[in-house]
């Protein structure tokens, strides 16, 4: 059986992963903020998170996955506010695009997806056990903040402690002023400033404002997550994860007010998610490469191309996007969806009941549990594929079904569905074919001009031919 290992983020290294109390693995997901559409850089870490989970139950472990709506902070008011819509009329809108870009890229429903303005009540609640522990304090103006030097740990995960910071001491040493505080929700720079637990109403809020001992107003960023990990997955669990560029401040914080509220070591592993670059730049609107689902969709891309294309390569790293990956993602599902086409009889994808059960595809399950090595686990999936292909005519009813069974697994635990797609048909017409065969017999004689004239006229006939060591693909130029 395959054990999962996972690399975490504060240790460094790669750790087993597995339940630290009971059966279940606790695994909490960063959610989206839904103040817009998506990207696919967003849609990158809940596709990595999403094959962690598929390949977790493969394993034969249970997961109760939480993934938040992050339904209240700076920009979700800032926005609702400018275009006169009520914040659960505006957030509500985005949730359902989110929820639909989610289904259309077969990403698992989480066991739970809680809001933070659901959970207000929650937050105020660790506010209050912080204060009394002496770790927070509130201001006149009627806002609490979270006292980092409280907390002699702060800095672990990110080793902030390692670079050169700013903290909350300092700035009052140096007659800093509340407003000196880390009052937004997200902030960049290198600084260990005292955080915000709750924002005092401000009139830019409009009526988006709780009651609260303190006053009127509202709990700040980090804290949400802190409240909803508390309520449905405990003190304490097992695996957090979101992208790499939450790690600080972020996690940082929800670390700090967690373990200073409960008393308990927050969470055991942590699974970050590294940045996709798109034609090997920084995504961003003034470039035109922040691309959603509905943008890629337009350009003839489905999602579950897009879907390959961002489990591709190894999450830990930059991943390079570009259209062309687009292609090729779309060519080798087209394999795939022929080879299962091939098997015959139902191959529907589902859980495995057990790791033995991938069979000849084992070797795409053992790549995946090391620190899910997606595209070493892509590469023995289309060898096994290739080989297997040869050896169909001469497999036994039973060799045949262990195959089917080995398959569906695999394309469960990368969540492919290899469902009927609106792309062009790809019948290549039988003159192209035959063209086709002729070039590649004249180029086992090595016949190059012979060659190249049929690759031309392949060409001029809307096609493209691509060798490989043991023969060639036609795909529409």
């Amino acid at each position: 059986m395959s054990h999962l290992q996972l690399f975490d983020s504060q240790t460094r290294q790669n750790q087993p992963v597995k339940p630290i109390e009971g059966d279940t693995l606790g695994f909490y997901c960063c959610g989206p903020t839904v103040y817009g559409p998506a990207h696919i850089g967003n849609f990158r870490t809940f596709v990595m998170q999403d094959v962690f989970r598929r390949v977790a139950e493969s394993t034969g472990l249970k997961v109760r996955h939480v993934r938040n709506i992050t339904d209240l902070d700076d920009k979700t008011i800032r926005q609702s506010q400018e275009q006169s819509m009520s914040l659960g009329d505006f957030t509500s809108g985005w949730t359902e695009k989110f929820h639909a870009d989610a289904e259309a890229l077969n990403l698992l429903q989480p066991h739970v997806e809680p809001s933070a303005v659901e959970h207000i009540p929650e937050q105020i609640e660790m506010i209050e056990t912080l204060i009394e522990k002496g770790y927070a304090y509130a201001t006149d103006e009627g806002s609490v903040y979270f006292r980092v030097d409280s907390f002699e740990d702060y800095g672990r995960l990110s080793r902030l402690k390692e670079r050169e910071i700013t903290t909350g001491t300092e700035i009052a040493k140096s007659g800093g002023s509340v407003s000196e505080r880390e009052d937004s929700d997200e902030y960049e720079r290198d600084s260990a400033a005292d955080f915000v637990l709750w924002k005092s109403r401000k009139d830019e809020d409009g009526p988006n404002y709780w009651d609260s001992p303190w006053g009127a107003g509202r709990p700040g960023w980090h804290l949400e997550c802190s409240a909803m990990c508390k309520k449905h997955l405990g003190d304490s669990f097992d695996i957090h994860s979101g992208g790499e560029d939450l790690l600080f401040p972020h996690h940082e914080n929800e670390i700090a007010q967690s373990e200073c509220c409960n008393g308990a070591t927050f969470v055991h592993h942590w699974f970050h998610i590294t940045h996709l670059m798109v034609d090997a730049k920084k995504m961003s609107k003034s470039l035109g490469n922040l691309y959603t689902l509905a943008d890629l969709d337009e350009k003839g891309h489905s999602a579950e191309v897009v879907r390959y294309v961002l489990l591709s390569g190894s999450y830990r790293q930059q991943l390079n996007f570009t259209l062309d990956s687009l292609d090729a993602a779309g060519s080798a599902l087209r394999k795939l969806r022929d080879f299962q086409e091939k098997l015959g009889g139902e191959v529907a994808p589902n859980a495995a009941a057990s790791a033995e059960a991938f069979g000849p595809f084992q070797p795409v399950l053992d790549a995946l549990c090391l620190d899910l090595n997606t595209a070493d686990a892509l590469g023995k999936l289309f060898s096994i594929v290739k080989t297997t292909q040869k050896q169909l005519d001469s497999l036994s009813d039973d060799e045949l079904e262990a195959t089917r069974r080995g398959f569906a697994h695999s394309l469960y635990a990368f969540g492919f569905s290899l469902a009927a797609t609106d792309e062009p048909a790809t019948d290549i017409p039988a003159e192209v074919q035959e063209m086709a065969e002729q070039r590649w017999q004249a180029k086992a004689d090595k016949d190059w001009a012979k060659c190249d004239e049929l690759r031309d006229q392949i060409k001029a006939a809307g096609w493209v031919v691509k060798d490989s060591k043991d023969g060639f693909e036609l795909e529409p130029a």
